[in-house]
């Protein structure tokens, strides 16, 4: 069983540190985890490093390759700030239909991991299809726990 998602997602990214616009191409999934990693170098909280570029691949990744099942070509959108000193949140938003379920593929399946590492590595994440727009944002949090 996985986590479930935050019951009030944070849909409206605020003030953001870090805006990325990128088409879906996955040549930006470098990009996007670059722009994370700086944020997070600026703020001096580089223990929360690896899980926020893990997770930042994987929302990226879930989005371009989306928009390139459904042949969507409106650009992809990155937003990283900092909810308070100790809170990362990171959103992805992306114009394409559907939306993104945790899966528990088999261990010689390459794909449909993104989801469950998101639920299982952050300590807030959720999905939602509101706002201005068609498409979704997938989010997560860190740095709640400890």
């Amino acid at each position: 069983m996985y986590p479930h998602p935050s019951p009030q997602p944070p849909c409206s990214p605020g003030s953001p540190l870090v805006s990325l616009v990128f088409p879906p191409d996955p040549v930006w999934v470098r990009a996007a985890r670059e722009a994370v990693r700086s944020l997070l170098a600026a703020a001096r909280r580089t223990d929360l490093a690896d899980a926020a570029l893990l997770l930042t691949s994987e929302a990226v990744t879930n989005s371009v390759n989306a928009c390139l099942a459904n042949r969507c070509t409106i650009p992809v959108t990155l937003f990283a700030e900092w909810n308070n000193p100790h809170r990362l949140r990171v959103l992805v938003h992306d114009e394409a239909p559907g939306l993104p379920v945790c899966q528990l593929p088999s261990a010689e399946t390459e794909r449909g991991r993104g989801m469950m590492l998101i639920s299982r590595g952050a300590d807030a994440w959720g999905v939602c299809n509101h706002g201005p727009g068609r498409g979704k944002a997938t989010w997560f949090e860190l740095g709640i726990r400890g």
